[in-house]
């Protein structure tokens, strides 16, 4: 699979790359990231590869993210109207002000005009709602993007970050009012998070949305750099932020390593393909900070697990899931199909059926 192998997003008329480009860590605002040229060298390479999804927020690195994708796009003309550009909105960028940040009119307006004014560009193509406003009611968040829509100032609306019982009920009071729906969703999801299998993915595949997963390495615990005997990497700064995988963690990332080593790949990238292999995934955010971490996230395209490394993997990284997903999961088809077989599904019978045949 090559970048240019593009993906529907969700149940929309817009295409993707199997691989988004998360923008998290271009500037060095906050110690972490990666300065101008670096950050353009990596966007170069993304975008000669084929790829054409670029995300961002106007909280990321202080607002400079934002920037230097503009001035990048700004300096190409004609380039802009060939990538699929989404940014956030939530992050409060002014101390003391209440109405900075979040998701009401006043906020939403004020954010988007920002981030066009950082962009230099007249539209987004995908806004994410960044996270839950538990104060702010949920029709004055969806007419504003509604609104905004409507004006041409964005094309599609995401959520990011979001409960499942609210993302529902945002999606299904804007289907009912007429307003844009919720296109995709930004979720973290990797071998060592799963717990979004239980409520989120099923609710992406249910309303046809698409499913972005952040984070799919971990923070870089399943880069490969950390290990039983190395421990963290040299990036002190970094791991005094992150903390170390747990024994727990461990046991995942043995596994990944043994898996990798089969396959003949790094256990990033094969931590990469996991994730962009799962039901319900459409493109797979990946944020380098340098271009060698392009180049290795990029080589999770070409990574084909075998059905019994991918059941490796699936064992060993299985998550706990709230109530009552893993009831569901265990007795939904014994009590539903009592032994019958549906669908090349073979099943068990509940126990009290088998000790006697009467009916009442």
């Amino acid at each position: 699979m090559t970048l240019d192998s593009y993906v529907s997003l969700g149940r929309s008329g817009l295409r993707v790359s199997p691989f988004c480009l998360g923008a998290m860590n271009f500037g060095e605002d906050g110690g972490i990231g990666c300065g101008v040229a670096e950050s353009e060298r990596i966007l170069r390479t993304y975008l000669e590869r084929g790829g054409n999804f670029v995300d961002t927020a106007n909280f990321y690195t202080n607002g400079h993210s934002e920037k230097i994708l503009g001035d990048f796009l700004a300096a190409r003309p004609g380039l802009r109207d060939r990538v699929v550009l989404a940014t956030k909105f939530f992050g409060n960028l002014h101390v003391g002000d209440p109405n900075g940040g979040g998701a009401g009119r006043k906020a939403i307006l004020a954010q988007l005009d920002a981030s066009l004014r950082r962009l230099r560009t007249d539209y987004v193509d995908l806004y994410w709602l960044h996270n839950h406003d538990w104060s702010t009611p949920v029709e004055e968040t969806l007419r504003t993007l509604d609104d905004l829509v409507t004006a041409g100032k964005i094309r599609y609306v995401g959520f990011s970050d979001t409960p499942a019982w609210f993302t529902a009920k945002a999606h299904t009071t804007a289907l009912l009012r007429g307003w844009t729906p919720v296109t995709a969703l930004q979720m973290e999801y990797s071998l060592l998070e799963r717990t979004i299998e239980g409520e989120l993915i099923p609710l992406a595949r249910d309303a046809g949305m698409g499913m972005l997963p952040w984070s799919p390495l971990k923070s870089g615990f399943l880069s490969g750099k950390y290990t039983r005997t190395g421990g963290a990497p040299a990036d002190s700064r970094r791991a005094s932020v992150l903390g170390t995988p747990s024994e727990a963690q461990y046991e995942v990332i043995d596994a990944l390593a043994a898996v990798a080593e089969e396959a003949g790949a790094s256990p990033a990238a094969v931590a990469l393909a996991w994730v962009r292999g799962r039901p319900g995934v459409t493109s797979t955010l990946i944020g380098p900070r340098s271009l060698a971490h392009l180049e290795a996230n990029l080589a999770g395209l070409d990574v084909r697990l075998t059905d019994g490394q991918r059941a490796t993997l699936d064992e060993v990284s299985a998550p706990a899931l709230n109530f009552p997903a893993d009831l569901n999961r265990q007795t939904a088809a014994m009590l539903k199909y009592a032994g019958a077989t549906v669908d090349g599904l073979r099943t068990t019978v509940y126990p009290p059926l088998l000790e006697s045949t009467t009916r009442y």
